[in-house]
């Protein structure tokens, strides 16, 4: 016994003089002191291996319950002294990992733990590696919770929501072991055309910025220290969601002005907010790379923002330099324009490797590669990784996709239906004895779902098909196919009919899809490949860009034939992108948009369909009328459009518009001036229908002369909020010295004397209350 305690006594001791002569594995010391101590010690190969970011599904090696590190990930950290993976857990048909090959929650805890382990064990300084994650929508990952995609959580217009929705996600990764969260896409895009909208918070950079900043308090805010808290990556930078004609990753063309009015402030939101990471994007901007542009990552990100996180490039974007842009005529030119840029972390974990020749000849100085490490190794040490970099399997086998998560699904998914069109019908009675649900999105479990989402075992989505069931338990539901998304040659459109004839009402569930299969074929980057010979249903999803905004495939076929029935019918689309609705805005009897709504989508459809939530989503993008009208966000600067010979000028649906199953009345502006450049706007709303729900309201501006010119209208205020039926309440928001400025002549941001238009209203195009207000 005396033996057994000198021994601990000795092996303490001796730990105390390792962690002294270690400063960096002392915690009492602070980041800034153990970050300089341990880049002091790295070799530049060992320095240069922690800005690489390879793809990490390959990384591990499954047995039944049992995970272990590969000799891939072996040779990787041997070889290449890499400091952080991508993917680790992702599973799709183009990691081709599935639900049996895959990772659930535990057994990702066990990979997560296996790579720390051996990585800290088996290398000269232990230093812990970061897994990053896809997670626009919830963590991508087999058995986690599948939220509506960007564009519907958008169409809630709720940071409440969107923040609650921010820690779920974070607990998730955190829980299995990942530290990195690919999201939230803050790209604003004009263009329905471009594969990527359903990703996006839409057309506007108010609702952006705002539900982006919630995203990123919901992931922790950026304090490291808290055991949910994930690093917030930030996608695109910039102006990647209006590629000429649609093409992802096309050129953008746009004006320095334009950068700073609309494109840049949803990132500075979110990264004032916490965020502290940011992903290039594949586009240039007046010929300047992205991924090579230091204006944007060296002087807005870090001087003008102070931004202290770091900048990683997108999969394969420095290879684009040279392969794709061709501004590099080499791999190592490539790098070195990335690294000088701001780039501090390669995703693809290649281009990279290339600094290390071309630091030894002189071509890059090692401080810039200093600069980029030491921004990495700061985040590891407040994250606390090199103390705790192990995760508990069982707290991640009984913690993810609870059922407090699954209700939270379903709450976002019934706040982002938006009503576009209602002669009556809806809320439909549950008395009703036959139903109809017809359509190729009215029970397919993927197409629900949206791009960037893991494989889900069969009872855990929620179809519309299975949501109405659920509420009619004592009614015929009977459900026809009737024709699939894209597929021309299998249809049975006369079945359609038939069960409509049968029915005394149908509900047609049309739209797109962006859910991958293994038929499609992709390229380096997961992006899916368009070609005649991989026919599926997706058309939406990164990489299928359109030319067109119609139905594919039979759809509109499809709706005609139900509509020649005379049975009353909801028209439902359920889509990534605002597809063309000019015939269902028509004919439909009650029309809805749901985007993709994620895992309870069905069951929050059926909610709104039979009156147990009352809808009040509302669009966070226009829809146009027809493809030709593109661009047509609602934001555009004077002079105002003119109508076309063919077709108004105008969209099908504005920005900000949605429908309610009451009414609400506004009343009673008022403006009082508090100092120079602040206003408090107050006016009272009131449920005048037959319903409790929700109303949106929102606060539109318009300077009415100014020395650049300025939008017709744009949103600076928004509020969802609840009212019983009969209720009435004072809504008040302030109008603030930011939403007065402008960006001058000069490009700088100023506030000019002069008159203002203050708008109040359910919509960009519903104004209810107006007034003007005079800065001297």
């Amino acid at each position: 016994m005396k033996n057994q305690r000198w021994l601990l006594v000795f092996l303490f001791a001796l730990s105390i003089q390792v962690a002294h002569s270690q400063k960096y594995k002392d915690a009492r010391l602070s980041v800034h002191e153990r970050t300089n101590d341990l880049l002091g010690r790295m070799t530049l190969e060992e320095k240069i291996g922690q800005m690489l970011c390879p793809l990490g599904w390959e990384m591990y090696q499954k047995k039944g319950a049992d995970v272990s590190h590969s000799p891939k990930f072996e040779r990787f950290v041997q070889e290449r002294h890499i400091g952080m993976l991508w993917a680790t857990y992702r599973a799709d048909p183009w990691t081709k990992k599935t639900i049996e090959t895959g990772l659930n929650p535990a057994l990702a805890a066990k990979a997560g733990n296996a790579l720390q382990r051996y990585i800290m064990e088996n290398t000269r300084l232990g230093i812990p590696i970061f897994l990053a994650e896809e997670a626009p929508h919830g963590h991508m990952a087999i058995g986690t919770t599948v939220f509506p995609s960007g564009i519907g959580m958008a169409a809630t217009w709720s940071a409440p929501t969107i923040e609650a929705t921010g820690q779920i996600i974070s607990k998730e990764i955190r829980l299995q072991g990942g530290h990195i969260g690919y999201g939230p896409v803050l790209d604003l895009t004009r263009d329905p055309r471009w594969s990527r909208v359903e990703e996006t918070f839409g057309e506007d950079p108010v609702l952006s910025a705002t539900l982006g900043a919630a995203m990123v308090r919901g992931t922790g805010k950026g304090d490291l220290t808290q055991p949910y808290s994930v690093i917030s990556t930030l996608k695109h930078f910039l102006a990647y969601g209006i590629p000429e004609g649609g093409h992802n990753g096309n050129t953008t063309i746009i004006g320095p002005r334009d950068l700073h009015e609309n494109f840049l402030p949803p990132f500075e939101a979110a990264i004032k907010a916490g965020a502290l990471s940011v992903m290039t994007s594949y586009n240039s901007i007046d010929g300047v790379p992205c991924t090579a542009n230091g204006y944007l990552l060296n002087d807005v990100l870090r001087n003008h923002w102070a931004f202290r996180g770091y900048v990683v490039s997108d999969l394969g974007s420095i290879e684009g330099l040279k392969g794709s842009h061709y501004v590099a005529e080499t791999m190592e030119d490539a790098a070195i324009m990335a690294t000088k840029a701001g780039v501090d972390s390669d995703l693809g974990g290649e281009a990279y490797r290339n600094l290390v020749s071309a630091v030894k000849n002189g071509r890059i100085a090692e401080s810039l590669i200093d600069t980029a490490v030491a921004r990495l190794l700061r985040l590891k040490f407040e994250m606390g990784l090199f103390e705790n970099p192990y995760v508990d399997p069982e707290k991640a086998r009984g913690n993810t996709r609870t059922s407090n998560h699954i209700a939270h699904a379903r709450k976002v998914a019934q706040q982002s239906v938006v009503l576009l069109k209602n002669n009556n019908l809806l809320p439909l009675n549950k008395d009703v004895k036959k139903v109809a649900v017809i359509g190729p999105n009215a029970d397919n479990r993927y197409n629900m779902l949206g791009d960037y989402t893991a494989p889900q075992e069969p009872g855990n989505i929620k179809t519309v098909l299975h949501g109405v069931r659920s509420k009619l338990k004592g009614a015929t539901v009977e459900y026809v196919k009737g024709c699939a998304i894209r597929d021309t040659l299998n249809t049975d459109i006369d079945k359609a009919v038939a069960a409509a004839r049968r029915a005394d009402v149908a509900i047609v569930v049309v739209g797109g899809s962006s859910a991958r299969d293994f038929k499609t074929q992709y390229i380096e980057t997961g992006a899916a490949v368009a070609s005649s010979e991989s026919i599926s249903d997706m058309e939406s999803g990164e990489g299928f860009d359109r030319a067109t905004l119609g139905l594919l495939g039979k759809q509109m076929s499809l709706l005609q034939a139900i509509k020649a029935t005379g049975i009353p019918m909801v028209v439902i689309y359920i889509q990534g992108r605002p597809l063309n609705m000019n015939w269902a805005a028509e004919n439909a009897d009650a029309l809805l948009t749901a985007w993709y709504p994620g895992q309870e989508g069905g069951n929050a459809i059926a909610d709104v369909l039979f009156g147990d939530y009352n809808p009040a989503g509302r669009l966070p993008i226009s829809v146009p009328r027809h493809v030709g009208q593109i661009p047509v966000y609602y934001n555009k600067k004077n002079p105002k459009g003119h109508d076309y010979v063919e077709l108004p000028a105008a969209p099908l649906y504005s920005f900000g518009y949605g429908m309610s199953y009451s009414q609400f009345d506004y009343s009673n502006l008022l403006v009082s001036k508090k100092d120079r450049f602040t206003f408090e706007v107050s006016f009272l709303i009131k449920n005048t229908g037959a319903f409790d729900g929700d109303e949106v309201v929102q606060l539109y501006m318009r300077d009415e002369y100014a020395s650049t010119v300025q939008p017709i209208k744009q949103l600076k205020h928004f509020n969802r909020l609840f009212l019983k039926k009969g209720e009435a309440r004072t809504i008040k928001f302030t109008i603030t010295e930011h939403d007065l400025s402008i960006i001058n002549a000069d490009m700088e941001r100023v506030v000019e004397p002069g008159s203002f238009s203050v708008m109040i209203g359910a919509s960009s195009d519903d104004i209810r209350l107006d007034t003007k207000i005079s800065v001297q």
